[in-house]
């Protein structure tokens, strides 16, 4: 069974009798679902069930809910959502060309994906594809209601089944794409069939083309593709090849000025010195090379020495429309030549990471107007200049800010809100999220002691079967984390443990640790910090930069990073940035964990302990 295709189109309809969706960039899968399990085939009739562990695994754990309605054809994308509206081609990409059973693991471990799935052909053993797609999405909308799966796609759950998003207003759902980036949008006719194989006009796609400026560099005319390139580290770096969307007499044009002022270097290719730029409309960079390029215009008034790298990222990554950037060319870090504008790429890219922990959570940032180093302030109160996008809450007089999104994280980047400082609960709990132990030595030459306690403590939390998360407070510590269930305990009660784990080491270590709040009486020992995990304390998100001049990030990590070769100085922003595409997220699992977390009996356990005290 071959999926049905998409017929590219410069722009889909927007009437009554279509639904839009999201266009995602993965793999497109179909997902046959007999008694005996699920199998993952391609769209080019390749078995990828073996590729994609987390599918399989969350098809069995789901299969009583989904066993009365089996067997079942689904179509849909594989994907690795960065955001909503976004999956990294590249993530999926590399994942389907895992060989061994064991990088299969990792990389289902480090990079999950999802499957989108956006229709349903048989259901009950029966074929419905010749159903009107009406039906169809009725039949599957009702489905994964019944049997409890996700009905719209979330980029922080992963490794599971979803329901793709279906958009009456395409404005609606252009907006969204252009503001996250995505690939592009999606129309189907209501009244449209399944049919196999065939790219028909009544599935339509609208790609969200981004304009790269590029060099030209070289022609072979044996295929007829010209090269193109950027300055990067003060060399030209190719990033696309292309021939497409150039009529005739342009291609004859480029052809003939490469052979008559070009530098011939073999029979059939000719390159050129830094002089013409044009402009490449594509979808996306894989990191090495445009995708799907295809010329879209010459850039004549373009100076090539301006051409380089970080414009082209920021050509990539467009600003929301409904933010704006002033002074992009200020310098925010000199340390590490970070100008404003690398701040606010930094932010677009870990938008999806640190969002999460300051959804709904009361803000107060520390503002750096000149950059680092340099006078800083606290701000809480929203001021009165903040567009109308930005969320607020009213608590204790204060209007704080709620970072709930891309735009509003942005507009506090230009803002240079440079730490990112939140509570451990959110606007609609009364309890913690998570516990919070911050391990503080006394200056960063002593961050082994950091180091040596988040080890000790990590043998407590397994003994007690909790699963921890660890991270840099991006200064001179550590801090662990152990999520909790939404709303379940209270602070008093999260205090009965962070006491008894914080007494305990210093017990074991009176020579390295202590609980002694006066800094002047803690001598060179290790702080221990339990009195902050409070109602109304905060502490350094994860993934937010701090206002140090090497502009060093409070990183997740993974445990087994936690030894002695450690030092915080390790993360500043670019190192991050690669982490993510490399590691992935150490804290992607972080709010799962919480809801299963057994906090329970270790709480119940030391109520007993102090009852007998």
């Amino acid at each position: 069974m071959k999926p049905m295709l998409l017929t590219p189109v410069e722009s889909v309809p927007d009437s009554k009798d279509w639904l839009h969706e999201t266009k995602y960039d993965g793999f497109r899968c179909i997902l046959e679902w007999r008694e005996d399990g699920p199998i993952l085939m391609s769209r080019n009739e390749k078995e990828l069930t073996t590729y994609f562990p987390e599918i399989i695994d969350y098809c069995n754990v789901v299969k009583e809910q989904v066993a009365p309605y089996l067997p079942l054809t689904l179509d849909g994308e594989l994907v690795y959502l960065v955001n909503n509206y976004k999956s990294d081609f590249s993530t999926v990409q590399s994942r389907g060309k895992t060989r061994t059973n064991k990088t299969i693991i990792e990389a289902s471990e480090r990079f999950p994906c999802n499957l989108i799935v956006f229709d349903l052909l048989q259901y009950e053993g029966k074929d419905i594809s010749l159903l009107p797609l009406l039906e169809r999405k009725k039949i599957l909308t009702e489905l994964f209601q019944r049997a409890k799966l996700l009905t719209k796609p979330s980029y922080i759950q992963k490794g599971i089944l979803q329901l793709i998003d279906v958009y009456d207003d395409k404005e609606e759902l252009v907006e969204n794409i252009r503001q996250y980036n995505g690939e592009g949008i999606i129309a189907k006719k209501t009244t449209s069939v399944w049919e196999s194989g065939k790219r028909s006009s009544l599935w339509l796609k609208e790609k969200n083309w981004r304009i790269v400026t590029v060099i030209l560099t070289l022609f072979d005319q044996t295929n007829g593709f010209f090269n193109g390139a950027v300055y990067h580290n003060e060399k030209l770096e190719e990033i696309t090849t292309f021939r497409h969307g150039l009529t005739d007499e342009e291609f004859q044009t480029l052809a003939r000025f490469f052979q008559g002022k070009g530098n011939q270097i073999s029979s059939t290719t000719w390159q050129l010195p830094p002089s013409i730029c044009v402009n490449i409309a594509c979808i996306d960079f894989d990191g090495r090379k445009l995708r799907e390029p295809r010329f879209h215009s010459f850039r004549f008034d373009a100076d090539p020495s301006e051409i380089n790298w970080r414009n082209m990222l920021r050509q990539l990554n467009p600003i929301p429309e409904k933010v704006e950037i002033t002074h992009p060319d200020k310098p925010i870090f000199p340390a590490i030549r970070f100008l404003k504008d690398d701040f606010i790429y930094y932010l677009q890219q870990v938008a999806p990471h640190i969002l999460p922990f300051l959804n709904n959570r009361l803000l107060t940032s520390i503002r750096f107007p000149h950059g680092v180093p340099g006078e800083s302030f606290y701000q809480k109160n929203a001021p009165d200049y903040a567009p109308d996008f930005i969320e607020t809450k009213l608590e204790d007089d204060i209007h704080y800010i709620l970072c709930n999104s891309l735009n509003t994280l942005l507009w506090l980047g230009n803002q240079l809100a440079l730490e990112f400082h939140i509570p451990f609960k959110t606007i609609d709990t009364l309890c913690p999220t998570e516990i919070v132990f911050d391990l503080d030595p006394p200056s960063v030459d002593e961050f082994s002691l950091a180091v040596e306690a988040a080890q000790q403590m990590k043998a407590i939390f397994d003994k007690f079967h909790l699963t921890s998360f660890i991270k840099t407070s991006g200064g001179k510590g550590l801090q662990i984390y152990i999520p909790l269930p939404k709303d379940t305990f209270t602070f008093d009660e999260t205090r009965i443990f962070t006491e008894f784990v914080c007494k305990f080491l210093v017990q074991q270590n009176p020579k390295w640790f202590t609980i002694e709040r006066m800094k002047k009486n803690r001598g060179n020992k290790l702080y221990l910090d339990y009195i902050q995990h409070a109602e109304g304390k905060t502490i350094i998100s994860p993934y937010s930069s701090r206002g140090n001049e090497k502009g060093l990030i409070a990183t997740p990590l993974q445990w087994h990073e936690v030894n002695r070769q450690l030092h915080p100085s390790q993360f500043p922003i670019p190192v991050v940035l690669d982490r993510l595409k490399t590691i992935g997220d150490p804290f992607k699992d972080f709010f799962q964990v919480g809801q299963h977390q057994p906090f329970q009996p270790v709480l119940q356990t030391l109520k007993e302990i102090t009852k007998k005290k």
